[in-house]
């Protein structure tokens, strides 16, 4: 029969130990969803875009205006050749380029939608584009925004109905021309995996070395704490780099999704990305106090990487709150650069202030790292105190209730009582061997 009693007790048990940990099962939720509910937008508006205007006409200033007031593009360089338009695009500093050409008035008086309210239409150049949009068809959302403003402004232009000789603009997609979506998720499935293995295996292994107990053994070692972590981060590099050939390869046999640019460019951007995620793990495992919470911080900073970095949602559709949010997170600074290595044929020069960016954080993590887990390892050293013999005696600091004090009092603690049970039987055993001698 199953008592009601027992169960109550086990589930008051249970209670007891969620209340202790109101962090992880009440502001956590909250906080995530006050921050993506906010963060997330699909409409994409304020594309960074450049403008090239042969023209300089007061038309083609109407234009410029006109476009902007869609709130769709943000014209945020001006250029004086599509060259120099096109290499801004390829570097990622522009993610579209609007170029007038020079006969912008001539066509526009050609087209018939616009020649037929004011003079018979001309021949020849009836129908041609008035203008161009060039834009990184990468990222498909950004690209359907893109193509969306083909007809939007030139009818409110001249007040025009919308015919099927309405002047349209010409729209040329590089990178991704046929807009497959797989072609921009395979390269950002290398930059979320990577996010989730790597945070996930090293905080996860630094704070089992003190939950079975191996801390104290490290500490007689002359390791230091950084060789320490160095050694715990060298084999998961070795895991990353595999991880990342067999999704490439895959990508490439059975989606046809092939490196555009250099291997070695594409190593050494890798590399970084890689070593930072190590890093931010090895900072979270000094903040952990068992692998259950280390999983739970994984898993608060792996929904950011996945739903801010530009991963699901275009980085432009976020607010500015939220932008800043993203651009503290390795993820984000990787996936412009694997965009620009695998799709784009980007190389050092053109990735260089977001591999700047993930080396500084990878410098940063370690320092922070090794800080915090020397002061674990004082707490684990503790010190001494003279008695009034003049004997010296260990004794241990108080440094919190860290994952390593913890797991030592669990490992004392089991220790005593596997002790205290071993004394107990041999004293049983004693002393039934004495009666059964009385007896004889």
């Amino acid at each position: 029969m199953i008592s009601v009693r027992r169960v109550t007790a086990i589930l008051r048990k249970e209670l007891l130990q969620l209340r202790r940990d109101r962090l992880t099962f009440g502001m956590i939720p909250f906080i995530q969803l006050v921050r993506f509910g906010y963060a997330i937008n699909t409409e994409v508006r304020h594309i960074p875009a450049a403008m090239v205007d042969q023209s300089e006409s007061s038309l083609g200033q109407a234009l410029t205006h006109m476009l902007e007031a869609t709130q769709v593009v943000r014209f945020e360089k001006r250029f004086a050749t599509v060259e120099e338009a096109e290499r801004a695009i390829l570097r990622a500093k522009v993610r579209a380029a609007f170029i007038i050409p020079h006969d912008l008035d001539d066509r526009l008086v050609r087209n018939p939608a616009i020649a037929s309210r004011f003079a018979a239409p001309a021949q020849g150049d009836a129908g041609r584009p008035v203008a161009q949009w060039t834009a990184n068809g990468s990222d498909t959302l950004v690209a359907g925004a893109i193509r969306s403003l083909r007809t939007m402004p030139l009818g409110e232009l001249f007040r025009a109905p919308s015919t099927p000789a309405t002047p349209t603009f010409e729209v040329t997609l590089y990178y991704n021309p046929e807009q497959r979506s797989v072609v921009n998720i395979v390269p950002d499935l290398v930059g979320i995996i990577l996010t989730m293995t790597m945070i996930m295996f090293t905080a996860a292994a630094i704070v089992r070395e003190s939950e079975r107990g191996k801390m104290e053994m490290l500490i007689t070692t002359p390791i230091r704490p950084l060789e320490l972590m160095i050694g715990k981060i060298i084999p998961f590099v070795g895991i990353g780099l595999i991880q990342v050939g067999v999704i490439l390869g895959l990508g490439a046999a059975l989606f046809s999704v092939t490196v555009a640019g250099s291997l070695g460019t594409l190593l050494v951007v890798t590399l970084l990305f890689i070593l930072a995620s190590l890093s931010l793990g090895l900072v979270l495992s000094t903040f952990a106090k068992s692998q259950m919470q280390a999983m739970q911080m994984t898993v608060f900073v792996l929904l950011p990487s996945i739903l801010l970095s530009g991963f699901m949602f275009p980085y432009e559709a976020m607010p500015e709150a939220a932008q800043r949010i993203a651009d503290l997170l390795p993820a984000t600074h990787f996936m412009r650069i694997i965009r620009g290595v695998v799709l784009r044929d980007a190389d050092l020069a053109d990735l260089g202030p977001d591999g700047a960016w993930l080396l500084g954080f990878t410098m940063l993590g370690l320092i922070v790292a090794s800080l915090r887990f020397r002061t674990r390892l004082d707490c684990w050293q503790g010190g001494h105190r003279t008695t009034q013999t003049g004997r010296r005696r260990p004794v241990r600091p108080n440094c919190g209730t860290g994952s390593w004090q913890a797991s030592s009092a669990m490992s004392s603690s089991g220790t005593t009582s596997r002790s205290t049970a071993i004394s107990r039987a041999s004293s049983r055993r004693s002393s039934s061997r004495r009666k059964t001698r009385r007896r004889a």
